[in-house]
């Protein structure tokens, strides 16, 4: 197959283009930004530009869309719906213009918002940030485009918090304020969380190229869910520290994520700690993945074994933001 991965330069995405060139695919990346590992491969480009975007399609069978805003903090919040929508919208031009029949688009699990009980992929959507909101509407261009003829084909995958080797995302940050001894418990700590390791979600994307026409849809997590003590616990352990440590009420660690918000607007400075992070943190973000169980699909690597191979990784050089 001619894939074009967009977003292809990124934390999945140099692990899928790693895999899909594994299996004898004919790759190429569009991405704004160079890519470290596959640097040979790339165009660099953006997916608001469209005659950019057209000419990238050219000669291709499979489009991935892996670009998005995607960070908490983006501002102004425009580029969420500008880069995630009407990117959504130039890709379907672009995909309609070159004859492609085939679109794999990474969304999320924000689509069903916090404290929703395990959702499936019928469960009702109802996001509770920009990110979640721009990734449903770009669902939707991508779904309206399934529709549109019979032949096509569309997957389109909601991951949960992808985490890995190379990634300094949230589950990056974590692991950086246990070592430090700066991380505090904010609440009980026995939130479930749904999590996925990059080597799962990479590798389930590669087997997209099997998937026949229609739309598909499947969440992506690593089973079985761990509470959020199960994980602080085991990352102390592997980094040699005692699994006790300090707590803090959940009504108290709000108060201080909407403090930092109001110096974040007076100082124009961002700050690793945010009430919507503290929302996060102490939510039930669980999901359920019948459709990828049905699928046939099994995780080449446990939670543990990902967390394990991410901490022995920890500094290495070569590192991408993002993931979660």
């Amino acid at each position: 197959m001619n894939i074009l991965v967009i977003g292809g330069s990124g934390f999945i995405g140099t692990r899928l283009v790693s895999y899909l060139l594994e299996n004898g695919n004919a790759v190429r990346i569009y991405d704004i930004k160079p890519s470290i590992s596959h640097s040979k491969l790339v165009t660099i480009g953006d997916v608001r530009n469209k005659l950019a975007l057209d000419a990238a399609c050219h000669d291709i069978d499979i489009i991935y869309n892996l670009a998005a805003e995607h960070r908490d903090d983006v501002t102004p919040t425009s580029l969420y719906y500008d880069v995630n929508v009407e990117g959504a919208r130039n890709i379907v031009r672009a995909g309609e213009a070159n004859g492609i029949k085939k679109i794999v688009f990474t969304s999320t699990v924000a689509v069903y918002g916090l404290n929703n009980p395990n959702p499936d992929e019928n469960s009702p959507t109802d996001p509770f940030n920009h990110y979640g909101k721009s990734k449903l509407q770009a669902e939707r261009v991508f779904t309206g485009w399934a529709e549109a003829q019979d032949d096509r084909c569309l997957v389109t995958v909601r991951p949960v918090v992808v985490f890995g080797e190379g990634n300094r995302g949230n589950v990056y940050n974590l692991i950086k304020q246990i070592q430090s001894n700066k991380f505090m418990m904010v609440g009980c700590g026995e939130n479930r969380k749904s999590m996925a390791y990059v080597g799962n979600v990479a590798e389930f994307l590669a087997k997209a190229v099997d998937f026949c026409s229609g739309k598909h849809l499947f969440n992506v997590a690593t089973k079985p869910d761990l509470t959020v003590r199960e994980i602080v616990e085991f990352i102390r352990s592997e980094l040699g520290m005692s699994t006790k440590m300090p707590k803090l009420p959940y009504a108290v660690g709000l108060a201080g994520g909407i403090t930092f918000d109001l110096l974040s607007k007076i100082t124009r400075k961002k700050y690793p700690v945010s009430s919507i992070r503290i929302r996060k943190f102490c939510a039930n973000t669980t999901v359920s993945t019948k459709a990828l169980e049905k699928s046939g699909f099994q995780s080449p690597y446990s939670l543990q074994e990902g967390l394990k191979r991410m901490i022995a990784n920890l500094d290495q050089n070569i590192y991408f933001e993002g993931g979660g």
